[in-house]
């Protein structure tokens, strides 16, 4: 086995004879003695092999199932196999998929493509390089909408949990005011917002489908925010635009989202991807990185880096954003993914999730799992009743190999994609028929 070092130990002295210092121990004065680490508590070295088979004891400890019914902001889609033969390419999976885009033409285009598709996916007119996630996009989006007299934001309370905390975090950080509004019945009432709206709301953030998988009056809900002055920020499953109406056609102003069910598998909870697009109006305000197209000086077709808000290349006190990188391998993916798919493929996928869940959905009802979102449109979420305890359900459910759905405010939160065929959903049903006793 061998390792790295990056300089030789007469290269280090040399260096401390430079700077006027006899050992390392001295850069560390100024740290007190009392909170300075001696020596580590480690183990010793192993070679490869051991490694190798420690790390495969540990996975062996994971439990994978095959039928899961599971979703809450993650989701499990069939991923075609030119996701991975593209993006496993040693051109783009690197170890630090590359800070300095600029130098390299190949990656800056990458970008530029994923950037298309998410304004064609979302109906947006521009769209950044992405950000870390989902509920970073949502937050950075909240700082967008942000003016001298208009500072607050309202969040539907349908909205994911783990969104809606990054949201507080964010805001608590620069004082900004955060009104989450109550929902009824799984869905965000208009009304309730137009009572909520003040002429300090700078912007209103609304998932739609939302946690419970109901599709959210977005028409209603855009109209309102609008006419009190504020920015409507619209999250979105990437899935379900290959269906559904897109934030562009509900003109909203940001649309942002999960972009993990673009051929990103669970992973344990990531790398993910989030996707953030705007309308025009908005764009001198979207963080991160933007790739642009360009000419050479032989006028050649070229991509550059463009239209940055972040603070490292404007000042500090007008950066919208301090983030300064993107997720390029998962953007890629998601991009090679919706070239794989096209159109026609993601309608396909959003389809069968859809149907899916319906037929999912009416078997539950025949067993007493009645939808708690009552006769709202859903797309392949919904939030039932629970005639058994869910914890209960969900332990019996392991038992046979099976992912149930998520226990959730005393009810359960199903799921289905395009990979929960009929007979997995039927085992599902009869599993769940000899709990009840049927």
């Amino acid at each position: 086995m061998g390792s790295y070092i990056p300089a030789t130990g007469e290269e280090r002295q040399a260096m401390l004879q430079a700077i006027g210092l006899a050992s390392t121990d001295q850069l560390f004065d100024v740290v007190p003695a009392s909170v300075r680490v001696k020596a580590l508590d480690l183990p010793e070295g192993l070679s490869e092999l051991e490694v190798s088979q420690e790390m495969a004891g540990m996975a062996s400890k994971n439990r994978v199932f095959q039928h899961v019914f599971r979703g809450a902001g993650a989701y499990r889609h069939y991923i075609p196999s030119i996701v991975k033969t593209v993006t496993n390419k040693e051109e783009f999976l690197t170890a630090y998929t590359p800070y300095q885009a600029e130098i390299s033409q190949g990656v800056l285009q990458s970008i530029f493509e994923y950037q298309t598709q998410i304004c064609e996916l979302t109906g947006m007119d521009v769209s950044n390089a992405s950000v870390y996630d989902g509920a970073v996009a949502a937050a950075e989006a909240v700082f967008m909408c942000q003016e001298r007299k208009r500072s607050g934001v309202i969040v539907s309370g349908a909205a994911d949990p783990q969104t809606l905390a990054v949201i507080q975090t964010y805001c608590e950080s620069r004082e900004v005011p955060v009104t989450v509004l109550p929902v009824d019945g799984c869905a965000t009432d208009p009304a309730a917002l137009k009572a909520v709206l003040a002429q300090d709301t700078a912007a209103v953030y609304v998932q739609s489908p939302n946690y419970y998988g109901v599709l959210e009056d977005m028409e209603a809900l855009v109209a309102a925010a609008h006419e009190a002055g504020a920015k409507v920020i619209m999250g979105a499953n990437p899935i379900s635009l290959g269906l559904l109406k897109t934030p562009g056609e509900y003109g909203v102003d940001i649309a942002v989202g999960e972009g993990q069910p673009l051929g990103m598998p669970l992973s344990f909870g990531g790398p993910y991807l989030g996707f953030m697009a705007c309308k025009q109006a908005m764009m001198r305000k979207l963080p991160g990185r933007i790739v642009g197209e360009t000419t050479d000086a032989e006028g050649r077709r070229c991509f550059v880096l463009t239209l940055q808000a972040r603070e490292q290349h404007i000042r500090r006190e007008k950066a919208s954003s301090n983030i300064c990188s993107n997720e390029a391998l998962c953007a890629m993916t998601a991009s090679v993914y919706l070239a794989a798919m096209g159109p026609r493929g993601l309608r396909q996928v959003a389809e069968s999730c859809a149907a899916h869940a319906h037929y999912l959905a009416g078997e539950l009802a025949k067993l007493g799992f009645a939808l708690r979102s009552g006769e709202k449109p859903f797309f392949h979420e919904f939030l039932t009743s629970s005639p058994v305890e869910p914890e209960k359900l969900r332990a019996v459910l392991e038992a046979q190999g099976i992912l149930g759905g998520l226990p959730v405010e005393g009810g359960v939160l199903w799921c289905c994609t395009e990979l929960n065929t009929k007979a997995d959903m039927d085992k599902l049903i009869a599993v769940i028929g000899e709990v009840l006793g049927r």
